[in-house]
């Protein structure tokens, strides 16, 4: 359990508690990594993030709310999260619980990086582990084309496959369901935007956008650039584990 910002003591023991009986509910004998962040401002949400092991696969949940509330909505989805992955039931979306962070803002900074081997696998696989890490958008690199890509929560239902520059089905595979959960999958008609990060982050900030993935100009990778709760962004880059 970790903490940032002036957490309720309360909310450190309800967290512990109530995150143990989810674990025990669901026959869990696995150590769970919880942190919450408390705002500067109060009248801003607390965020809390919780990361267990699902089987071998890393699970996480993340979410807000008001101060003494935040840990109980993050308990029930865990709850959930557990409970569907077990099932072979995708996340549903819109996620009332979650919705994107998407508005016009100013200019903001970009005050993290984070460096990861990226997983190249196909577009179901990294489908399950976006699912399974409770993100709305997942970099990896694309088995098929060797490419960077993400892929995203898609309305009204399914995901969004999005390449550095091919735009379309390359062969039969790519139009059947995406994964078990017959997910619909659709591939972006448009290759990524090649940009620098100052560029990324006015363009993500002008037109409100939740992330953005571009093809940094510097490097040629895929990066991917998301806006964090508190309105500053961090970009997810290949590179060594951070």
């Amino acid at each position: 359990m970790t903490t940032r910002g002036a957490v309720p003591p309360a909310d450190v023991t309800r967290a512990v508690r109530a995150i143990g009986r989810v674990l025990r509910r669901h026959h869990l004998d696995v150590p769970a990594r919880v942190r919450v962040t408390a705002p500067r401002n109060r009248e801003e949400p607390t965020v809390v993030q919780a990361n267990v092991r699902l089987h071998d696969t890393p699970t996480r949940v993340q979410v807000t709310g008001p101060r003494g509330f935040a840990v109980t909505f993050a308990v029930e989805r865990l709850d959930r999260q557990l409970s569907r992955l077990v099932a072979n039931q995708s996340r549903a979306w819109p996620d009332p619980a979650r919705p994107p962070l998407a508005r016009v803002t100013e200019q903001r900074p970009i005050i993290r990086r984070k460096y990861c081997e990226l997983m190249t696998g196909t577009p179901a696989e990294a489908t399950a582990v976006m699912d399974a890490m409770d993100y709305d958008a997942y970099l990896f690199t694309d088995a098929d084309t060797g490419e960077d890509a993400i892929v995203h929560w898609s309305d009204p239902f399914g995901v969004r496959l999005v390449r550095q520059r091919t735009t379309s089905a390359l062969d039969e595979r790519m139009s059947r369901p995406l994964s078990a959960n017959s997910l619909p999958l659709t591939v972006h008609p448009e290759p990524s935007p090649v940009l620098r990060e100052s560029e990324a982050a006015t363009t993500l900030c002008r037109d409100g956008l939740p992330f953005l993935f571009f093809t940094d100009r510097e490097t040629l990778r895929g990066h991917l650039l998301y806006r964090r709760y508190d309105g500053d962004l961090t970009v997810v880059a290949p590179g060594e584990t951070d």
